[in-house]
């Protein structure tokens, strides 16, 4: 697999702080610092700034617990990316892998929900039990083919806004876990699974070019 060494524009730390909660859902200090390498001390403290503007609030869900973006955080977030997307002037450039992704995008939704059903007797949502090798090697292999799409689509997002930099490597790990027997890896949450990488990376890239989900 190979890689375009062009690293593109870098992003203010104040944006990748903001921006690492909104792709990841919900995240507390330590992931959103990971997220994009920053120094945890400086993402502490713009976490707390950020709170105090009112654009992210502590969450919990079960139990998990972190930060959340709040509608206000979610507008300032779209303003700053929108202002780093024109300065960069390469809107054009993401439109284009945007475009060239949503095919890709259904074809691994499919591959997630062939993971977990396996139609049977007419029963189009019998829960897929996984006893069928050839099922699974099916969807595995599916998963193959994005992967090697995957990874030019990301080169040359990389190449435009260094931020998108990683995916692919992430994708590859998860589905390296998945092909050593670790089924989780595919679809499961609270893991860098396949699908979460792949959400992530979609969340990105339609709020980089301010396009509203399901639009």
């Amino acid at each position: 697999m190979t890689h375009n060494p062009v690293l593109g524009r870098s992003s203010q730390p104040e944006l990748l702080v903001l921006h690492s909660v909104r792709i990841q859902g919900m995240a507390d200090d330590d992931a959103v610092a990971v997220r994009f390498g920053l120094n945890e001390a400086d993402t502490r403290e713009i976490l707390l700034d950020d709170e105090a503007y009112g654009w992210i609030r502590k969450a919990a869900f079960g139990a998990t617990a972190g930060w959340s973006m709040t509608d206000r955080g979610r507008a300032e977030d779209d303003r700053r990316l929108a202002e780093e997307l024109s300065d960069a002037g390469v809107r054009p450039g993401v439109e284009q892998v945007h475009e060239a992704f949503g095919p890709l995008n259904a074809r691994l939704l499919q591959a997630c929900t062939d993971w977990q059903l396996r139609p049977e007797d007419g029963d189009r949502l019998s829960v897929n039990t996984h006893t069928d090798p050839d099922w699974d090697a099916a969807v595995l292999a599916e998963l193959e083919a994005l992967d090697d799409e995957l990874a030019p689509l990301v080169s040359e997002l990389r190449s435009l806004l260094a931020r998108f930099e990683g995916y692919d490597e992430r994708f590859s790990a998860a589905l390296a876990h998945a092909r050593s027997g670790r089924g989780e890896w595919v679809a499961g949450t609270g893991i860098e699974s396949c699908h979460v990488v792949w959400m992530e990376l979609h969340e990105d890239l339609i709020s980089t070019l301010g396009i509203q989900r399901g639009a």
